[in-house]
């Protein structure tokens, strides 16, 4: 990927606040440089990031070395209104749950598709 996340245009369902939590869920001391890469963002947006969740504290960190390892508050209610009694963790479940079946689907477009 170079350093550089390829552009994105449109809107998506999640925030990049939801994608970077999600991959810090997946992995409690990835570095910012893997983080940045997985959600295809600049190393310095996930740093503004990670700020953002730890000032409302959703996130919190120790440094181990070299090393951060970040610690999740599950218990912390997601901030819109329309959101209003959800938590971080209800949140975390249905994203790790989404990344545990595309880690295992294979990549043909042979998935059930929702209907309406």
């Amino acid at each position: 990927m170079d350093g550089v996340p390829e552009p994105h245009t449109g809107w998506t369902f999640l925030t990049n606040h939801a994608r970077v939590l999600a991959a810090i869920a997946d992995n409690h001391s990835a570095r910012i440089r893997d983080i940045a890469a997985h959600c295809r963002l600049t190393e310095r947006a996930v740093q503004k990031i990670i700020a953002d969740l730890e000032q409302d504290g959703y996130l919190s960190h120790t440094r181990e070395g070299r090393t951060n390892t970040y610690r999740i508050d599950p218990a912390k209610v997601l901030r819109h209104p329309a959101e209003a009694g959800l938590t971080v963790a209800s949140l975390l479940s249905l994203l790790v749950k989404d990344e545990a079946d595309r880690a295992t689907a294979p990549d043909d477009h042979s998935r059930p598709h929702a209907t309406t």
